[in-house]
């Protein structure tokens, strides 16, 4: 009986979907009843224990990356001076010999690098001010269907929910045992 009663309350976790009415009562699952609550605190956990705008800063702006940008930057000098320029003023590019591009892509690196750390900062405060990881989660996880719900938890927490039902099981049987040693005494 012990089993039987964990399984039932493992299920009406999640059934049923949506309100019944049963006499003077209406009976929803705890989960889908939930939904918008559980939605909240999943959103608020992520954004304060697993992935904050600070993490989501750091990520972004480590050297590596920067590393990565100046390199794409300069790349896109090179193949401005040595393509693009020479295509749009072909009269003017004849007086810019390969020293001159270097000393003109030199120039602009060192002031795109002046100016990388206050770009880099304003592109960062524009993505924490978009970029709200709680708002996130909460529209997502409200957005699932019940049965999609039931599904995600049901995948993380599968052999805990089983655990419970096994204890029911054992709990049962021990407690029967006990009540037949108790009889026949």
């Amino acid at each position: 009986m012990g089993w039987f009663t964990n399984f039932i309350a493992v299920k009406m976790l999640f059934r049923p979907q949506r309100p019944v009415k049963v006499l003077f009562f209406t009976i929803q699952g705890i989960f889908p009843k939930n939904q918008k609550l559980v939605a909240e605190k999943i959103g608020r956990m992520v954004a304060d224990e697993l992935l904050s705008a600070d993490d989501v800063r750091d990520k972004i702006a480590n050297q590596d990356n920067i590393d990565f940008i100046k390199r794409m930057i300069e790349d896109k000098i090179d193949n401005y001076l040595n393509h693009t320029f020479p295509q749009n003023y072909p009269i003017t590019s004849v007086f810019f010999g390969q020293k001159r591009k270097n000393k003109i892509k030199d120039d602009l690196v060192m002031e795109v690098e002046k100016a990388a750390p206050d770009l880099i900062d304003e592109y960062l405060k524009n993505i924490e001010m978009s970029f709200n990881v709680e708002e996130i989660i909460q529209e997502r996880v409200e957005q699932l269907s019940p049965a999609r719900l039931e599904n995600l938890i049901m995948t993380i927490l599968k052999k805990e929910f089983a655990f419970i039902e096994w204890i029911g099981a054992i709990i049962g049987f021990m407690i029967g045992l006990l009540q037949i040693l108790l009889l026949r005494l």
